[in-house]
């Protein structure tokens, strides 16, 4: 087999030709299912694309194709629409066949290559010829004679017998002879015909077929329509993976997969001399990648060794046994190979040959002693204040727009420009959970940009924790992520909770600290039942506000039996829930209450909010001023003032609606 990238005629970037298992969809005909021995592409702009070797070698042009003899066809990969085929009237898009003349004839790459014979006078389905239609039928019309299933399109029909039957079923053998069973052939049955103990999922592939499957009733042996059609090579020689000749065992049986270390229980490849066992989908691993839960490239070994207890994605136990992914930076970093290739994990770039980028992802230069040049502010020096720090609350970090208080800070001394010593190192580039593409750091866009696209609004809301700010975002794709959200890497310690919390993807789970059901990623615990939703995760420890002369800590919540008062707004305050308190005053607050909607927006900004032109200011009045849509006392530390043609406040999120005629 040549490893080597080849440009074929079916796409624009080179395909190698590939001995990995996978299951997706062929990017030529569409079709979903098994694929072996077939193409991919690594191109950081197309990772993640298979083909069939059928439909990547597709040729360039079809000469006396039965439907259109009288003209070549053309094979076309960038069809600016999408197209219906004139055989089998399925709408298609970008791979197809067209007549090189001006006739309007365009089929898709199936009937290209295997065009859909008009007839079939010895169909392996049925006993009589049938028919092609390419009518599709009304919905719930048509019910196909193999699998009973309801086909809405074209189909093969029987005239003398009035059935009919998928495109895809009709060449069905009721009987066929089998490979990986040979000692016995195989039926095909429809799925509803099989009693509650027979083998419903595919022994081979491991999937469960929804309308029919071939199945040795003797041994329960099951496989589905695609591992019948193209079955899984009996034996593999593949040096990369194994030095010795890989040969399929075609039966239910539990293993340890030797390349992974996770569990198998069907069908896995084992080498007889040796006794190594392997998941067909651990066949031709990618050596070397980036995945999103961790900083640096990592790199397949067959054997791992000790030092590794935990796999970095799953935090379950991983073998020294076994092969794994392992950084080479980071002694203790190890993933098992199936999480470390998941899809939401790896951008799907093999890395193997590709010199390591050498971007340079530090934030700023040291010019002098105690003095850099942040990429975010580059007119002028910053320099690093651990002492003496300003407690004022008008200044601000500009990267998390969180006020300064007694962090050391770079600070500018020419203008106004303050960031956190935390923030300022903050890298230009980051991986995270939540895309497998990496992280881009972008500072506040400057007063002149003008776009529509909204991940550079002057305001934008962070993906992550949903929380609005001006401040500096970290960019993927149409990932938008505020610098607390997007500098975060696991495992995250937090002062509210005594273990380490880990990302997890969840549906209506309950966040422990503001006790709101939550879906998405939640940061969780794998030691007992705690989550965390992201935008409590992020709240600041220490804030000050004009209810008291102190400043406020973050309380994790009590277990009190007596009622709290919430000093800002008057109502109770449930103690279970995250709170702020002065344990000089015994004052308490809800959290809402103290930092408001607009804590994450810099004073002193005009801005365009939901469309309304405002100016954000600090409530440091004598007396509160009236909100001019709700027309209650603002009660936040930070709102926002009304820009022409309006006057007046606004003291809530919920309160700044767009085209609203403010009194």
């Amino acid at each position: 087999m040549d490893p080597s990238p080849k440009i074929l005629p079916i796409y624009k970037y080179p395909l190698t030709i590939s001995t990995r298992f996978v299951n997706d969809s062929c990017k030529g005909c569409n079709v979903k299912g098994p694929i072996y021995g077939g193409y991919r592409c690594n191109e950081p702009s197309s990772t993640g694309l298979f083909f069939h070797k059928e439909c990547a070698e597709a040729p360039p042009e079809i000469i006396n194709h039965p439907s259109h003899p009288q003209h070549p066809l053309k094979l076309h990969n960038s069809l600016r629409k999408p197209c219906k085929c004139n055989i089998c009237g399925k709408t298609f898009f970008a791979f197809g066949y067209r007549c090189s003349s001006k006739c309007d004839f365009t089929v898709d790459l199936t009937c290209g290559i295997n065009p859909l014979p008009l007839a079939i006078e010895h169909p392996e389905s049925h006993h009589h010829p049938v028919v092609f239609l390419k009518e599709p039928a009304k919905p719930g019309r048509r019910k196909c004679g193999i699998c009973k299933g309801y086909n809405g399109g074209c189909s093969y029909a029987c005239i003398e017998c009035e059935v009919h039957f998928h495109v895809e079923c009709v060449n069905f053998s009721q009987v066929v002879n089998h490979p990986s069973h040979p000692q016995h052939s195989l039926e095909l049955l429809g799925y509803e015909t099989l009693t509650s103990d027979a083998e419903k999922t595919c022994l081979l592939c491991g999937e469960r077929p929804d309308k029919v499957l071939y199945r040795c009733s003797i041994c329960n042996f099951s496989i589905c329509r695609f591992c019948t059609k193209d079955p899984p090579p009996l034996a593999i020689e593949h040096h990369k993976t194994h030095e010795h000749r890989l040969v399929l065992l075609s039966r239910l049986i539990s293993f340890e997969c030797n390349a992974c270390g996770m569990q198998g229980d069907r069908s896995p490849y084992m080498c007889i001399q040796c006794g190594f066992v392997i998941h067909r989908t651990c066949i031709d691993l990618p050596r070397v990648i980036n995945i999103n839960r961790h900083d640096h490239r990592v790199s397949l070994t067959h054997h791992l060794g000790v030092g590794y207890s935990k796999c970095g994605i799953c935090r379950k136990d991983i073998s020294q046994y076994n092969g794994a992914y392992s950084c080479s930076r980071c002694p203790s970093y190890a993933a098992h190979s199936l999480c470390a290739t998941r899809n939401d994990v790896w951008e799907g770039i093999e890395l193997e040959g590709t010199p390591e980028d050498n971007e340079d992802i530090a934030p700023f230069k040291v010019v002098g002693d105690n003095l850099i040049k942040h990429f975010s502010h580059e007119e002028h020096n910053l320099r690093l204040n651990k002492d003496n720090i300003n407690r004022d609350e008008g200044s601000r970090c500009e990267a998390c727009v969180l006020p300064i208080y007694s962090d050391p800070i770079y600070n500018c001394e020419e203008c106004r420009f303050i960031l956190h010593e935390k923030c300022a190192n903050h890298p230009k580039k980051k991986r995270h959970v939540f895309n497998t593409k990496p992280f881009t750091l972008w500072s506040r866009p400057p007063r002149t940009f003008h776009s529509k696209d909204f991940r550079f609004y002057d305001v934008f809301r962070c993906k992550a924790c949903r929380t609005k700010s001006t401040g500096f975002r970290y960019i993927s794709d149409w990932w938008v992520l505020d610098v607390r959200c997007g500098s975060r890497s696991e495992p995250v310690i937090h002062d509210g909770h005594k273990h380490p919390l880990y990302y997890e993807n969840k549906e209506d789970h309950w966040c422990d600290a503001c006790i709101k059901e939550r879906d998405g990623y939640l940061l969780s615990c794998d030691t007992c039942d705690f989550d965390l939703d992201l935008s409590c995760t992020d709240l600041p420890k220490v804030v000050k506000h004009s209810c008291d002369d102190h400043p406020l800590s973050l309380c994790y919540g009590e277990n009190a039996t007596g009622k709290y008062w919430c000093d800002i707004c008057e109502a109770e305050t449930d103690p279970s829930k995250w709170f702020y308190t002065c344990s000089e005053c015994v004052v308490t607050a809800h959290i809402d209450c103290v930092l408001g909607d607009f804590s994450r927006l810099m004073p002193g900004r005009i801005i365009t909010y939901n469309k309304v032109k405002v100016e954000v200011v600090p409530n440091n009045h004598s007396s509160r001023p009236f909100c001019a849509n709700c027309h209650s006392r603002c009660r936040a530390p930070i709102i926002l003032k009304l820009c022409d043609p309006y006057t007046g406040y606004i003291c809530s999120d919920k309160c700044v609606v767009p085209d609203y005629q403010y009194s």
